[in-house]
């Protein structure tokens, strides 16, 4: 992409409205934009990067035969009068011209489950597992902390359908490793840990991925001879790791990145979703679900990869994998502009993703603030200077580490590299 064609722009000062910092480095660098509380409009850098963080979630969660959807945000109250979730405080409600009652859906149970008990007839039709990636609407109170407590965001919400408790448990373990690849993809991983919380009607324990962050809005307690936590809820019942009995934790402010449920029959059974087993009996289906919000994720990732000059992404969900900048001299020389282009076109036709700075109006110090700013995985410096050198200066932003390649090894070396 041509920067100059980009329609967004850096700004230099730090939105007064905004006290979180994920929100703060997003709308400096364009990436977002604030509509009102707790609605944000994703602009081309951010989609960009919540693109890739949706492929890293889609492979992970293919790899454990998940089948992917999209369902209506639009939903019957009614349902949720089945599942008694009517009185729940964060509904949006609406409704049709003729007083059919509707909800915008917070997550899809009261809309999957109907669904899926027109296919689940036997055992031999489970297990299934289905996902999609969808806007949610929570009327939150207060919706604070950038964009990783929103009243509309995008979740990848996903439901797994067994036949029997080991089935479920099974799946429920498969989940949690496709939980950990997603955020060692996504850098978070060494702060990221498997956290106990209040389980509901089916099981003792559901379970949360917190990420250890100074402006998490959780407290979690981390057991280091696990490597586990426990939140404050489970904390109040219990003062000793549930999985080694260790009472020596250590208390950490942590936002939740993911979580993941075993349901049971609490959703099942409200719509009589029943399976034949082997014997010719009724039963009812089992239930896990899994939640993932896309956006959370990318405001977690700000919040762990910044310095004080700008964002900086993990290589997998970087909007570019290069930000090329052509520095031209006073004289505007077209030596050091014709040999941009062709590098940008190189690059291009390798398929690594590059943002090229060419624009003419910017000096080079804006130029170097905004690719700091921006944080894509590597800066490429195009001059006459390196042109005379037949070679092109590279900037690790992770690293901060600067080297010089040669011109023709370029494509060589950005493929080893990212």
């Amino acid at each position: 992409m041509l920067q100059s064609q980009l329609f967004t722009k850096t700004i230099k000062n730090t939105p007064q409205d905004e006290t979180s910092l994920n929100a703060q480095m997003l709308i400096k660098a364009g990436f977002i934009d604030k509509l009102f509380a707790g609605a944000y409009t994703i602009l081309p850098l951010g989609l960009r990067v919540l693109k890739n963080i949706e492929e890293i979630i889609r492979e992970e969660i293919d790899n454990t035969d998940g089948q992917e959807i999209y369902m209506p945000a639009l939903h019957p109250f009614e349902n949720y009068k089945k599942t008694q979730r009517d009185k729940m405080d964060i509904l949006f409600h609406t409704q049709l011209q003729n007083k059919s009652r509707l909800v915008l859906g917070t997550s899809h149970e009261e809309v999957l489950v109907p669904l899926m008990k027109k296919f689940i007839l036997s055992y031999k039709d489970l297990p299934k597992a289905i996902y999609q990636f969808q806007t949610k609407f929570r009327n939150e109170l207060r919706a604070k902390s950038g964009i990783m407590r929103g009243r509309e965001f995008l979740m990848k919400d996903m439901y797994s359908f067994h036949a029997t408790e080991d089935c479920l448990n099974k799946y429920y373990k498969l989940i949690q490793k496709a939980y950990f690849n997603i955020f060692s993809r996504c850098g978070i991983l060494d702060k990221t840990y498997f956290t106990f919380a209040s389980g509901g009607t089916f099981s003792k324990y559901s379970h949360e991925f917190q990420t250890v962050c100074v402006a998490g809005e959780d407290t979690i307690y981390v057991c280091d001879k696990c490597n586990l936590a426990i939140n404050e809820e489970i904390i109040k019942e219990q003062s000793a790791c549930p999985n080694c009995n260790n009472k020596e934790l250590k208390q950490e402010k942590s936002i939740e990145s993911g979580n993941i449920f075993k349901l049971g029959n609490r959703f099942t059974k409200a719509f009589n979703a029943k399976y034949t087993n082997n014997n010719g009996e009724q039963k009812d289906i089992l239930m896990g679900c899994y939640g993932i919000g896309l956006g959370r994720l990318m405001g977690t990732i700000v919040e762990l990869h910044h310095d004080e000059n700008g964002i900086i992404w993990p290589n997998e969900i970087a909007p570019f994998k290069v930000h090329l900048i052509l520095i031209e001299n006073k004289k505007g020389t077209t030596s050091s502009k014709e040999k941009a282009q062709e590098i940008y076109e190189l690059l291009q036709e390798n398929n690594i993703n590059t943002l090229y700075d060419d624009r003419h109006d910017a000096t080079i110090g804006e130029k170097f603030a905004d690719a700091d700013l921006i944080g894509c995985s590597y800066r490429v410096i195009i001059s006459d200077k390196t042109i005379k050198n037949k070679s092109l200066e590279i900037k690790n932003r992770i690293t901060g580490e600067v080297e010089f390649v040669k011109t023709e090894e370029i494509i060589e070396h950005m493929t080893h590299n990212i």
